[in-house]
């Protein structure tokens, strides 16, 4: 019987020695704990929104005059298209939610301290995001039309060039069928642009190792990945697979808006404009502001600063697990964040707009402090160890 692990065969199948140290081999820490599996459900919902959305756009038909009735067409007469449609839908919204518990897992523990990591794994937010927000556009509803045209519209903030840039992002004078078309292209080519970030993320985990619980470093306490994390990992698919079978047949429309199923009409405004429920939060911060401009850098402020969490970290320790008023302060965090998703649904009036602001301001005062709040609390408790004053010495 031939063993796939044995020297002479691993040195003469590159790809098998290649999966072995991606996979068998893998040195990772003992202490991982089930927070960990996030990163592994967001790779398998990856596949499965690309799989069902490949078949989705044999049927679909990206023109302004047929793609609402393609869809139809896809929920009613397709085989089993309903079930593709459902679990396609199903999945975007169970994607978000792993992306969300994964960032506030490493904003937790530390993990953006590997910069490499981290940089890669906030452009693949950014790209998903884009992803989503094209893909809310494809089934042509007064909802999706008019998500657009608001969002599209932000790039008029920009000075001198934002009338040019929404022309141009439109195709004409208004969201046509030119729209619809360059959204559908790019809304099946940035999944694959994110499979290859993906191999760019995993590249740079795998050389710096994961990160754990405790912030330290594993050192000797480390065990191969397979089977114990591999089997961990699986548990996590059939559970994620489950919720996802469970939503699509039992309660598919759970969080879409009931105007997504009128047809877009360019005539008629929708009383109120929401995006999906995972991009609340931050259209509560662009409403938040009463300037355009300011709102927009504000919503654009609100994702891109992930990228300075490296560069704004003073804590000796690397994750918070040490830092009681830091976790207190990360649970604030939190909570500011579910607040803004609940604000971003709310009518923009008093005192929701107020709400808004102040939720807003402690999103940002937080999440730029968080890195750093742990700077007193090192004060006190390492003042007297010579450890930390002769590495300070040193630095």
């Amino acid at each position: 019987m031939l063993n796939l692990k044995s020297e002479p065969f691993r040195k003469s199948n590159p790809m098998m020695n290649l999966m072995n140290n991606l996979i068998y081999d893998l040195p990772a820490p003992v202490n991982l704990s089930i927070l960990w599996n996030s990163g592994s459900l967001l790779g398998l919902c990856l596949m499965i929104q690309i799989l069902t959305g490949i078949f989705l756009a044999i049927h679909y038909s990206p023109n302004t005059e047929y793609a609402f009735y393609s869809v139809v067409h896809i929920m009613r007469d397709v085989n089993f298209g309903w079930i593709l449609r459902n679990t396609h839908m199903t999945g975007a919204s169970l994607f978000f939610m792993c992306v969300y518990t994964h960032i506030g897992r490493g904003i937790y523990y530390g993990s953006y301290l590997r910069s490499m990591v981290w940089t890669s794994g906030t452009s693949l937010l950014l790209s998903l995001m884009a992803t989503a927000f094209l893909g809310y556009v494809l089934p042509w509803g007064q909802m999706s039309y008019w998500g657009a045209t608001v969002i599209t519209n932000l790039l008029s903030a920009i000075p001198k060039l934002g009338d040019s840039l929404v022309s141009w992002v439109w195709g004409g004078f208004t969201v046509s069928n030119s729209t619809l078309n360059r959204f559908f292209v790019f809304h099946f080519i940035l999944p694959f642009m994110m499979l290859a970030l993906t191999a760019m993320h995993l590249a740079f985990l795998h050389d710096n190792g994961s990160n754990n619980p405790l912030g330290l470093s594993s050192g000797m306490n480390i065990i191969p990945f397979h089977p114990f994390f591999m089997l961990k990992d699986m548990v996590g698919f059939v559970v994620l697979l489950a919720c996802t079978t469970f939503v699509s047949l039992l309660c598919p429309l759970l969080v879409s808006d009931p105007q997504n199923f009128i047809k877009a009409n360019p005539m008629s405004t929708p009383t109120h404009i929401q995006p999906e429920w995972y991009f609340l939060f931050a259209y509560a911060i662009l409403r938040a502001i009463p300037n355009k401009l300011g709102g927009v850098l504000a919503m654009t402020l609100a994702i891109t600063v992930l990228y300075m969490m490296p560069t704004l970290h003073r804590n000796i320790m690397t994750g918070m697990s040490f830092y009681p008023a830091s976790q207190i302060m990360f649970w604030i965090f939190l909570n500011s964040f579910f607040i803004l998703t609940w604000l971003g649904s709310a009518p923009t009036e008093t005192p929701f707009t107020e709400i808004s602001q102040l939720a807003t301001l402690i999103y940002f005062f937080l999440i730029i402090s968080i890195p750093a709040l742990g700077k007193p609390w090192d004060t006190v408790i390492f003042q007297n160890d010579p450890h930390i004053n002769a590495t300070n010495k040193t630095e």
